[in-house]
C-alpha cells in the first residue's frame, strides 16, 4: 500500500486501489466502485478497469522480484467480458515470465459481490 502511495500517479490513486493480498506469486487489489467510476447504466468504466489491471500487474511484477523495480508498460491488452457492477472489483495479477529486461503478466478482474469475471488483461513491462 505504501508503494502505491509513493510511486503511482495521483489519478491512479483516485481509483482508491487497496492491496488486499501480496506475495511473490500473486497480488490482489480491490477497487471500490464509486459513482465517479461508473458510466451510463451504472457500469464501471473500461478505462478504470484497464488502469486497475495495469497497476495490479506492475505490483505483481515488483512482488515477484521481491524488491522495487521501475517498470514501463509497453503493451496492455484488456478483454472486457461482462459489465462490471456492484460494490467493488477485485483484480488478481501474476507474473507469467520475468526476464531481466521484460516482464509478462496477466490479470483477472472479478466482481466482488458475484464472483464473476468482468475482464482479463495481459501486459508486457519493460525494466529500464
Amino acid at each position: 500500500q505504501i508503494l502505491l502511495k509513493e510511486s503511482f500517479a495521483k489519478w491512479v490513486l483516485a481509483l482508491q486501489p487497496k492491496v488486499t493480498s501480496a506475495d511473490t506469486e500473486h497480488v490482489t487489489v480491490r477497487m471500490p466502485l464509486t459513482p465517479d467510476l461508473k458510466r451510463v447504466g451504472g457500469i464501471v468504466s473500461g478505462q478504470a478497469l484497464a488502469a486497475l489491471a495495469d497497476t495490479t500487474m506492475v505490483l505483481a511484477a515488483i512482488a515477484h522480484k521481491d524488491k522495487f523495480i521501475p517498470l514501463a508498460t509497453t503493451n496492455l491488452d484488456t478483454q472486457f467480458l461482462r459489465p462490471g457492477k456492484g460494490t467493488a472489483i477485485l483484480c488478481r495479477g501474476e507474473v507469467v515470465k520475468a526476464g531481466r529486461a521484460v516482464v509478462f503478466a496477466k490479470a483477472e478482474l472479478i466482481e466482488e459481490n458475484s464472483g464473476k469475471t468482468v475482464a482479463t488483461a495481459t501486459g508486457t513491462f519493460f525494466v529500464p
